[in-house]
């Protein structure tokens, strides 16, 4: 069967992009190979998971440049699902992750929107 290994994601700087997933958001670092000149392998995924990557992918063209921050076209771009929403909150704040609002619970669960360093809107969600 057919799965989605990775998400290309769109980042000015290999390294501050690794820095903020693994700190702020706790990420695992999967993968980080050299390729040709100064281009990078680069895969996180969230602590625990054995599904989806985000591929970090350095932006490098004008038009590629233009769409870091903007993936998704100014709506929550991704969806991240935890099982302790008020750790992975609080851990996320002392890293000084911007929140767009206060968390709030509805009936899928408890949510917050917040944004990755470089604005893209996520839903942090602990589903009901």
């Amino acid at each position: 069967m057919p799965s989605l290994g990775a998400i290309t994601f769109l980042v000015h700087d290999y390294d501050e992009a690794i820095a903020f997933f693994t700190g702020a958001l706790g990420f695992t670092l999967v993968e980080d190979t050299p390729q040709v000149a100064d281009k990078r392998w680069v895969t996180v995924a969230p602590r625990g998971s054995d599904g989806t990557r985000l591929l970090l992918a350095r932006a490098v063209t004008d038009e590629q440049r233009a769409h870091v921050g903007r993936q998704g076209g100014g709506r929550v771009f991704l969806f991240l699902q935890t099982d302790d929403f008020a750790g992975d909150h609080a851990r996320m704040r002392e890293h000084g992750v911007h929140f767009r609002e206060e968390p709030r619970h509805e009936a899928y669960g408890t949510v917050v929107v917040f944004e990755d360093l470089y604005g893209n809107g996520w839903d942090l969600i602990q589903p009901a």
